[in-house]
């Protein structure tokens, strides 16, 4: 019996560099053809995405083309759905053709209900688009925009970041994994929505953390594994600093302990641990994997990158 696993990959982890489309092309086939290795190997392989820098550079075109209407934030979480899946899915599928599988891809365009009263829409916290300087997110500030330090690397945009409640389109998504195809859903962390009074779906201005969106689609769709790529290889502990530490494996009770002592910063890393939690916790014998885009492999043999149980 195929073993059920969610690679979910992050928004960094598809970047090159400023500027860098094709270069970023180049890094995506170089993790679908891990991918790929992993769907050889007779593991039944689901696609999430992140969208971070991605959703950032659409807002910042958004923004400069004064002449036309300004676009919703949850529309333009759509627009790098449609954007990110597309590369996916090409690539995937020029893969799978060189290698001779005869396997159907598709892009679900996912909606994610949200409560509207989440505190979130008060405390913004997500980061997205690029890294800017002191100086450049100052002239940012004065604009109105909410802006935070991210992890030593540089000042990023804040938006809110609702926690999701139930994936609108999993009962299609269900249908199409088990009809054998390899499915791309919840980009980005879904479109989040909710539903007026009326029963009607809007949708609201905020990004998904694509961590917990695919913490959700991994149970919803009794996934074994939740593999999370980010741009390290590892999870680690006073990151960044001398005496850092690098974790092999680890239970979600001493991650429990490691988040209270404050190991983890909340625009990185801390998300990634906190719904790896979630996963494991929601059933026996799942685990999640936290490594890099080239590790995948060696990640899901146990040979490389944070398994947590």
């Amino acid at each position: 019996m195929s073993r059920r696993i969610v690679v979910s990959i992050g928004g960094n982890a598809l970047e090159a560099g400023e500027g860098a489309f094709y270069q970023n092309l180049i890094k995506l086939e170089t993790g679908v053809c891990k991918i790929v290795d992993l769907i050889e190997n007779d593991y039944e392989v689901i696609i999430s995405h992140g969208n971070g820098p991605q959703i950032g550079r659409i807002l910042l075109e958004n923004e400069m083309c004064k002449e036309t209407p300004s676009i919703p934030l949850d529309v333009c979480v759509g627009m790098s759905q449609g954007m990110i899946g597309y590369y996916i899915e090409q690539v995937m599928r020029n893969e799978l053709y060189k290698r001779g599988i005869r396997r159907g891809v598709v892009v679900v365009l996912t909606q994610v209900l949200v409560d509207k009263e989440d505190k979130c829409f008060r405390n913004p916290s997500k980061p997205i688009g690029p890294f800017y300087d002191k100086k450049r997110a100052a002239e940012l500030e004065s604009k109105g925009y909410i802006l935070k330090e991210d992890s030593g690397r540089g000042y990023r945009r804040v938006v809110a970041s609702p926690k999701p409640i139930e994936i609108i389109e999993i009962e299609e998504i269900s249908e199409l994994i088990n009809r054998g195809f390899i499915v791309i859903a919840c980009g980005g962390g879904g479109i989040p929505v909710i539903i007026d009074d009326k029963g009607i779906l809007k949708g609201v201005s905020g990004v998904i953390d694509k961590d917990f969106s695919s913490s959700r689609l991994g149970q919803d769709v009794g996934a074994d594994t939740l593999v999370m790529v980010t741009a390290v290889d590892q999870v680690a502990l006073n990151f960044g600093k001398r005496d850092e530490i690098l974790l092999d494996k680890i239970s979600s009770v001493d991650l429990r302990r490691y988040i209270g002592e404050g190991h983890f910063a909340s625009g990185s890393m801390l998300p990634k641990v906190e719904a790896s939690i979630e996963f494991v916790e929601s059933g026996e014998k799942r685990e999640v994997i936290i490594t890099s885009l080239n590790k995948i492999i060696e990640g899901v043999n146990g040979e490389e990158g944070t398994v947590i149980y």
